[in-house]
């Protein structure tokens, strides 16, 4: 059964509510829609709700109960300690080994052509007289009349 609004009082539709029969109750008001702030504080269903007052697992953001806000300036020289701007101590901690990995691969690179090298070295200098031998075989070739 739908509640209608207390005598005197105007429903949805803009027409005065009733009057209550002698002898009944007046019907009890419809409780108020809760208002958008508090709507909004509710945790959306499947979400995770954040308590207030906290950092991204990271470090750069900072969650104020409404949002994420950015826990260093923009300059990276201040940072947000939970109540106040404070002066950073240094970069946020980087767990990135690019440059290690960068170093290893051209390590592995520069060895790998000194290898090459050394058996290209080796076997030039095993063969170099049958080397020899073929250039001078194709050379004369050329240098004789065809039949």
């Amino acid at each position: 059964m739908a509640e209608s609004p207390p005598p005197g009082q105007q429903t949805p539709s803009g027409t005065p509510a009733p009057e209550p029969a002698p002898g009944q109750a007046a019907p009890a008001p419809a409780p108020a829609p809760a208002p958008p702030a508090a709507q909004a504080a509710q945790a959306a269903p499947g979400v995770a709700a954040v308590p207030a007052g906290k950092f991204s697992a990271d470090g750069f953001w900072w969650w104020d109960g409404a949002g994420w806000k950015p826990a260093y300036s923009q300059d990276r020289l201040w940072r947000w300690n939970g109540a106040s701007w404070v002066p950073a101590a240094g970069p946020p901690p980087r767990s990135s080994n690019t440059g290690l990995f960068v170093g290893i691969g051209v390590g592995a690179f520069l060895l790998v052509v000194v290898v090459v090298a050394v058996i290209v070295a080796a076997v030039l200098y095993a063969s170099g007289a049958q080397i020899a031998n073929v250039f001078s075989n194709v050379a004369a070739a050329l240098g004789s009349p065809s039949p």
